[in-house]
């Protein structure tokens, strides 16, 4: 049987839906788990500096592929350069240096891009059809990251075009939160969250501490929404990881991974919660609910 290896950089509980998805996908192109295939699990929990563990570890093993997302592909791209990897979601993996272009990845590393150069804009523009008024943004970014510090630039240049006031919160590790919150005391009338496995970890202490300083927030995944943020919007999860069941299925008969370009996300997902927008006096317009893939009331 082939032997996958997926790095999951959060929480079962964050993810179970996406590698469900990924699991279902494998099934139909017959792959099944315990019959044709094993996959082996092991989660960071929100810790990166587990990443490089979890990648010498499935080297060991000899997995035939590694599936995981987000920083934790560079680790994987560091422990081997022979094993397949493919990543399901990767904010811009052509800037970061996964892979050595698109259309033609090279080595043993592809996948699907999260990567979309107007999403920052666009959350902003959403942002501001519920909080209208808002001229000081704050953008709350793990520095440690480097996908999410392009993410952060991209918010800062489209919040300028905005005419906006940015102030940013760099943290790089969950003991970084509260300090920045507090630091930002007054300063801002709302917040933009670079999602990344340590604030995804921590999303339900970021959002009582963003809820407490009456600050709206916009990330780009619905798990911060379903945990009590304002609004998201990125691409959908579930998607990304059964089109990276595509890939896997693909190399498991032969293909090199250097060979399969680097896809692009075609679901998008913009998800409200109507509580908290309630709980900081906002009312979101009937056209914007009318708009949103699902409503959290």
């Amino acid at each position: 049987m082939a032997t996958i290896g997926y790095l999951g950089t959060t929480t079962t509980l964050i993810q179970s839906q996406w590698v469900a998805a990924f699991v279902q996908r494998l099934r139909e192109l017959g792959w099944i788990e315990g019959r044709t295939i094993t996959i082996e699990v092991r989660w960071a929990e929100g810790h990166p500096e587990r990443y490089a563990e979890i990648a010498a570890e499935f080297v060991r093993l000899k997995v035939d592929i590694i599936v995981t997302l987000g920083g934790a592909v560079l680790a994987a791209k560091q422990a081997t350069s022979v094993i397949p990897i493919v990543f399901a979601a990767a904010n811009d993996p052509l800037d970061t240096g996964l892979v050595a272009s698109l259309a033609r990845p090279g080595g043993n590393v592809t996948g699907l891009s999260a990567q979309a150069p107007d999403l920052a804009g666009k959350r902003l523009e959403l942002l501001r059809e519920v909080v209208q008024g808002v001229h000081r943004l704050a953008i709350l970014t793990n520095v440690d990251y480097p996908a999410a510090v392009l993410e952060m630039d991209e918010a800062q240049v489209a919040a300028r075009t905005l005419g906006l006031e940015v102030a940013t919160l760099e943290i790089r590790r969950a003991e970084d939160i509260v300090p920045a919150f507090e630091a930002l005391r007054g300063r801002a009338d709302a917040l933009y969250i670079c999602t990344d496995s340590v604030l995804s970890a921590n999303r339900i202490r970021i959002n009582t501490l963003a809820n407490v300083a009456r600050l709206p927030t916009i990330t780009g995944v619905r798990e911060f929404v379903e945990a009590g943020s304002l609004m998201s919007y990125g691409p959908y999860f579930p998607d990304l990881f059964r089109r990276a069941a595509a890939y896997v299925d693909k190399i498991l008969r032969g293909a090199k991974p250097g060979d399969l370009p680097v896809e692009q996300p075609t679901s998008f997902d913009f998800v409200i919660n109507v509580t908290t927008a309630k709980a900081l006096g906002l009312t979101v317009p009937p056209t914007l609910l009318a708009r949103a893939d699902e409503v959290i009331e």
